[in-house]
C-alpha cells in the first residue's frame, strides 16, 4: 500500500541556499511505499528574491507556494504548511537540509505502522552528527531541551531537530491550534501531541550543523524560554481545545517497528 506525503519547507531569505535545496529534492529517490504528492514551500516574508526563485524552480514533484509579505516566524510558516497539506503524512524540514532527505527511509517502518508522530532526534545516543554546532549553541540547546521537558512535562530527547513527520489526523488537529510563531513552536507541537495522547516515536537521524544560521543566541534564548511559559498559559486559558474531535482509535498504541 502506498502512503502519500507532503513535504513542508519554510523559507526566509534563502536565495543563496535554494539551488542546493532544489537539487536535493530532484535527486531524492522516493521509497517505493511513498508517493510525494507535493512540496509545500512557505515563503515567510522574504525580502530577497526567494519568492521569484521558488516560482521559477523546476522540481520533479508537484509544487505549492504559500507566501505572505510580512515575516511571521518559522512556527507560523509550519502552521500554514499544515493547513495547506492534504496527504496521509507531512514531513517538515529546513531548506539547509541539515538532515538529508534520504533519512526519511528510517521513518518508513513507523509510517507503515501508522505512527501518528515521528520525530528525528540527534540526542538519543544513536544519531550520527557529522558536524556539531559550536559548543555554546550545542549546550544551550541541551538546556532548552531540559527546560522544555520540565516546564511542559513532555519526555522526548530532542525538541528542535527540524525533521518531523505527522499523520493527517495529527496535523489537521494540531495545525489550527498552533499559537507560537517563532522558536518555541517545536515544543508547542510536541506538547500538543502529548496532551492529545498521540503516541510519539523518536528515530535517530544523521545531522550536520549549518554554519549560516539565523539564530540570535541572546535574543532567541529569552524568546524561547518565554514561549515555553506562554504554552502553559495558553493551556490554562483553554486555547488548546481541538476544533475537531480526536478519534479514540487514533490514541491507541501501535506496534513499534
Amino acid at each position: 500500500m502506498t502512503t502519500t506525503i507532503d513535504f513542508i519547507i519554510p523559507v526566509y531569505n534563502e536565495s543563496k541556499r535554494l539551488e542546493s535545496t532544489i537539487s536535493a529534492l530532484n535527486s531524492f529517490a522516493t521509497p517505493k511505499s511513498l508517493k510525494v504528492n507535493k512540496v509545500i514551500f512557505v515563503n515567510d516574508g522574504s525580502t530577497d528574491n526567494t519568492f521569484s526563485l521558488l516560482k521559477s524552480a523546476k522540481i520533479k514533484f508537484a509544487k505549492k507556494i504559500v507566501s505572505y509579505s510580512q515575516n511571521k516566524g518559522k512556527g507560523y510558516a509550519i502552521k500554514q504548511g499544515f493547513l495547506a497539506a492534504k496527504s496521509d503524512y507531512t514531513l517538515f524540514f529546513d531548506a539547509d537540509m541539515s538532515t538529508p532527505l534520504s533519512e526519511i527511509n528510517k521513518f518508513i517502518p513507523f509510517i507503515k505502522n501508522g505512527a501518528p508522530v515521528i520525530l528525528g532526534t540527534r540526542k538519543n545516543g544513536h544519531s550520527t552528527v557529522i558536524k556539531h554546532q559550536p559548543w555554546l549553541r550545542e549546550n544551550l540547546g541541551k538546556c532548552f531541551t531540559l527546560l522544555s521537558r520540565i516546564i511542559l512535562d513532555t519526555r522526548v530527547t530532542d525538541f528542535t531537530c527540524g525533521f518531523k513527520a505527522f499523520s493527517r489526523p495529527v496535523y489537521q488537529i494540531i495545525g489550527p491550534l498552533m499559537a507560537i510563531n517563532r522558536w518555541g513552536f517545536d515544543s508547542e507541537i510536541i506538547f500538543l501531541a502529548s496532551r492529545l495522547n498521540f503516541p510519539i516515536q523518536e528515530k535517530s537521524v544523521t545531522w550536520s550543523d549549518e554554519p549560516n544560521t539565523k539564530v540570535n543566541l541572546l535574543k532567541d534564548i529569552y524568546r524561547s524560554f518565554s514561549e515555553l511559559i506562554k504554552i502553559r498559559l495558553n493551556q490554562a486559558k483553554g486555547l488548546y481545545r481541538p476544533q475537531i474531535s480526536v478519534s479514540s482509535s487514533l490514541r491507541l498504541e501501535y506496534s513499534n517497528a
